[in-house]
């Protein structure tokens, strides 16, 4: 019995009448007022949470509002984020090589590295392009056959003959030899005095990859050639091409000059480098 009065009193509680009157302070007026019990207030309270947290998960997931919430980004800034990332890395590995390969332009231009500098560089370079190439070892039916190819050219002068015996260089220009190779005082070249304005010609077919200023070597283009062979041109007094340019064999690419702080008047300065190592100019060139 006394069970069932508490369950009562509870169950009254909810259902139990109350009024919500706004007075006006002054006159004591009655303005406003509400009829509440406990369950009413509940169940508004309940419906507007649910409300509330429904409109906001709309807005949220249906609305360019998600995009102000700290931490949330957008499929789509995703992706391009991500595929910008690649692209930077990319791209960084290009400045890498491209700082590298002008480093080795730089180090001719000072014309401050060794030998043995070139050859660690040289090594380096060699054993990063040998990674991840395969075995091509001839099987033993391609080697009877590479020996049968050979004993029958065996006396042939033109197949036996290779293309770098053909490779001739031209003398850039004519004049006298003021400066001598001299690899022990770091004079990696050959001076050549001539007349200013002398037209400096390519020594053979190339392509341009430095054409510009030094302060030391004043007007300055180097060319690569095949065959890891690069030639360089120091103390111009103009230059006629620029980096990237093709130039054949005795085409004119600059005219003697006096320029960079280095000079000791109208000469040309003239290096002769094969895969990073110098060699004496006059091996292969008369320049008289």
């Amino acid at each position: 019995m006394a069970k069932k009065k508490k369950n009562k009193r509870q169950k009254s509680k909810w259902t139990h009448h109350y009024r919500m009157v706004v007075l006006n302070d002054d006159t004591f007026e009655e303005r406003f007022s509400l009829k509440l019990n406990r369950l009413n207030v509940f169940v508004v309270t309940f419906i507007t949470a649910v409300l509330l947290i429904g409109a906001t998960t709309v807005l949220i997931a249906f609305t360019p509002l998600r995009e102000y919430i700290p931490g949330y980004a957008d499929l789509s800034i995703r992706k391009n984020t991500i595929e910008l990332s690649k692209k930077a890395d990319s791209l960084q590995q290009v400045v890498r090589i491209n700082e590298e390969f002008y480093g080795r332009i730089k180090m001719l231009l000072n014309g401050d590295i060794t030998t043995e500098e070139y050859a660690r560089i040289d090594s380096i370079a060699k054993v990063e392009t040998n990674l991840g190439v395969p075995d091509l070892a001839p099987i033993k039916e391609d080697s009877l056959l590479r020996e049968e190819v050979a004993n029958e050219d065996r006396y042939s002068v033109i197949a036996g003959a290779k293309a770098q015996t053909n490779f001739v260089f031209f003398p850039p220009v004519q004049g006298t030899i003021s400066g001598n190779y001299d690899a022990e005082l770091k004079h990696y070249a050959v001076d050549i005095a001539a007349v200013k304005g002398t037209p400096i010609k390519a020594a053979a077919d190339g392509t341009v990859v430095f054409s510009g200023w030094s302060a030391d070597t004043g007007y300055t283009i180097l060319i690569e050639h095949a065959y890891g062979l690069i030639t360089v041109y120091k103390h111009a007094g103009s230059l006629n091409k620029d980096q990237n340019d093709q130039v054949l064999a005795g085409e004119v690419i600059a005219s003697v000059g006096n320029t960079g702080e280095f000079t000791t008047g109208p000469h040309l300065h003239f290096e002769i480098w094969s895969d990073g190592y110098p060699l004496d100019p006059t091996n292969f060139i008369n320049f008289e």
